[in-house]
């Protein structure tokens, strides 16, 4: 059984409701299709009723069996509106600006997450959104989750045939949202993602802090960071597998780690990759999964007080049903 199998038995057994705001999106509607054919979600469409119902028929995509809630026409459209108000009135949010941003489906969609009332669960988006219009209504409406300093992105990747990793299955951070992380928030990141990787793939995580260095083999700013990086995730939690500066050979390789890495605490098994930036992150999910023809799951959120999944515009309807099976995972966890 592959991951994303196990994932939605998993997702059976506590069934959840996920919302999906890019309904006008005929990917979207596909994945509705497949996740309610299957079993593991139920599924709330936010967008216009009839012209979703309509573009559903047209391509004869079967979603009767869907939530459909339309903003404008919905009893809670008011509510919304103050409760959004009075979010973000200190940022300067007048009642006016809360009555339009309601209307997107995408801050209707948090703002159900937000109400305690709401059966809502957990939101997907991103397959016709920016990372940043997905993210920046989450970041204002549900915060971060009580024990996270910071919230980052991370691809669950599945390579065929691999013998690395948790047999070919790695988590990548933070290869979607922070630019820049200077050691400290990587740091975070390393720890955000381990506890992501436990949760998902059930097995212990072992974290490779990446860089164009091995233990000094480099010197530079961008070196010495990942260093100290490694040094603070170590005091912060004393009991997780991790080691750094590795480059990605020493990282994933037992014969290479032992040559260039001798005792390295992870043996050259790491299974958890944090990237030292967001453009080696992102370059390296992408040559993964084009080169290697791995699954990309994500970007995949971690530190939302709700769970919230990013989607890559590329993204097909597999990978849409796929991340929501992730997101229902998490919302159990909740």
């Amino acid at each position: 059984m592959s991951f994303i199998e196990e994932i939605k038995q998993r997702a059976k057994q506590d069934i959840k409701t996920i919302i999906l705001p890019e309904a006008q999106d005929i990917r979207t509607l596909k994945a509705t299709e497949q996740v309610l054919k299957e079993g593991y979600a139920k599924i709330i469409l936010v967008g216009n009723k009839e012209e979703i119902e309509e573009k559903a028929l047209e391509n004869k995509i079967e979603i009767s069996g869907a939530q459909i809630i339309e903003p404008t026409n919905s009893q809670k459209n008011e509510e919304y509106v103050n409760l959004l108000f009075e979010l973000r009135k200190q940022k300067g949010m007048s009642l006016e600006k809360a009555k339009g941003l309601v209307k997107d489906p995408v801050y209707f969609g948090m703002l159900m997450l937000k109400d305690e009332k709401s059966e809502a669960d957990g939101l997907v988006s991103g397959a016709i959104h920016s990372t940043a219009d997905t993210l920046r209504p989450a970041l204002q409406i549900l915060k971060t989750a009580p024990d996270t300093k910071l919230v980052s992105a991370f691809f669950l990747m599945t390579v065929p045939d691999c013998e690395y990793g948790e047999n070919g299955t790695f988590i990548f951070g933070d290869c979607g949202l922070n630019e820049n992380p200077d050691d400290e928030a990587l740091s975070e990141i390393a720890i955000s993602s381990s506890k992501s990787f436990r949760q998902l793939v059930g097995k212990e995580p072992k974290v490779a802090m990446l860089s164009y260095s091995t233990y000094g083999s480099a010197k530079s700013e961008s070196t010495e960071k990942v260093i100290r990086a490694t040094e603070k995730v170590r005091e912060k939690d004393k009991n997780l597998l991790v080691d750094g500066e590795l480059q990605l050979d020493s990282a994933i390789i037992p014969e290479v780690a032992n040559f260039k890495a001798p005792g390295s605490p992870i043996e050259g098994n790491a299974n958890v990759l944090i990237f030292p930036d967001l453009n080696a992150g992102n370059i390296g999910y992408k040559l993964v999964q084009r080169l290697g023809k791995a699954e990309a799951y994500g970007p995949l959120c971690q530190g939302i007080a709700t769970p919230v999944n990013d989607l890559s515009r590329g993204c097909t309807s597999n990978d849409i049903a796929g991340v929501i099976a992730i997101t229902a995972v998490q919302a159990q966890e909740k």
